[in-house]
């Protein structure tokens, strides 16, 4: 095997927009240093499922439910 082929795999910490401070391996900055995050799972709607309302400007959801919407599968 071929030496200094892989990236430093270390500890770092990683702080939370609430503020809250976890440890795990990463390949990311060096050994001890925090990454100080803009977006987290524990905001971000993407994760905690708000604002889930569907951009329909032109019409394309509806056009589409009003020609296939009767469509259903043949049973076996």
């Amino acid at each position: 095997m071929k030496k200094d082929t892989h990236p430093d795999y270390h500890m770092i910490k990683v702080q939370m927009l609430d503020g809250t401070v976890y440890e795990t391996r990463s390949v990311w900055g060096k050994e001890g240093q925090t990454m100080t995050l803009d977006i987290d799972p524990t905001v971000h709607p993407a994760w905690t499922g708000g604002n889930q309302r569907v951009l329909d400007a032109a019409g394309q959801v509806s056009k589409f439910n009003k020609k296939f919407g009767g469509l259903k599968l043949a049973a076996k």
